[in-house]
């Protein structure tokens, strides 16, 4: 909140804010339980983890992470898969379904090489154990792609933080309690939130920036070195 109002060009005392907040019982939202979505595939022990839970980057499109997460709509569920530059916490691809099957994280791969240019060979994409990574049609995505593949390990959500991360932020701020009453009015909501979350949403990581403002002022300080 204090980072939203000076960057609006508001100077104000983070303390006040703390203390207007408290008095007017502003809060943030809270996470909800968790549903896993990981199906773990012993078969996938052979992938190397490229990341070893080092979220940083030095540029764009050299590591991404990418999970899947539910939505449950009007008594349903509708699954979400991501793919998040780790430099600049963008979401650069994203797809959602009413299945889990292997298409729906071929898709979201697919909008992400489609978003940065066609052209992404050596970006390392991490993931979970979740079958759908394994499987051999996400396997030749990768390969046609130039994508190297990178998995944590089975069971730990830390290895992939910076996805699980993603996820609590997503549905803290768009989920009611009880989900949506309709597939239509999900879809909606999740076309509506990553444009919000890429040129608006703030995060302390980047010094208080939104994904895609953070990219630019990297891009022109490297082409002003």
């Amino acid at each position: 909140m204090h980072a939203e109002l000076r960057g609006n060009g508001l100077c104000v005392n983070r303390k006040r804010v703390e203390s207007l907040m408290r008095e007017h019982r502003i809060v943030g939202r809270h996470h909800r339980r968790r549903v896993h979505t990981t199906v773990p595939d012993p078969a996938l022990s052979t992938v190397p983890d490229l990341l070893e839970r080092d979220f940083t980057a030095p540029a764009p499109d050299v590591r991404w992470v990418g999970d899947i997460t539910y939505l449950p709509v009007g008594g349903r569920w509708m699954y979400l898969a991501t793919v998040i530059d780790v430099y600049s916490r963008r979401l650069v691809g994203y797809a959602t379904a009413e299945h889990m099957r292997a298409e729906l994280v071929v898709d979201a791969l697919a909008a992400a090489v489609r978003i940065r240019g066609g052209e992404v060979t050596g970006v390392v994409f991490h993931s979970d154990h979740g079958g759908q990574y394994g499987s051999p049609a996400f396997t030749c995505a990768c390969e046609a792609f130039g994508v190297r593949r990178s998995m944590g390990a089975v069971g730990s959500s830390a290895d992939n933080a910076l996805a699980e991360s993603f996820f609590a932020s997503l549905k803290r701020e768009i989920l009611p309690a009880g989900g949506r009453a309709s597939m239509a009015q999900a879809r909606l909501e999740v076309f509506r939130w990553p444009a919000f979350y890429n040129m608006r949403r703030r995060h302390s990581a980047l010094g208080y920036l939104s994904p895609v403002e953070f990219e630019k002022r990297s891009s022109m300080l490297a082409a002003a070195a």
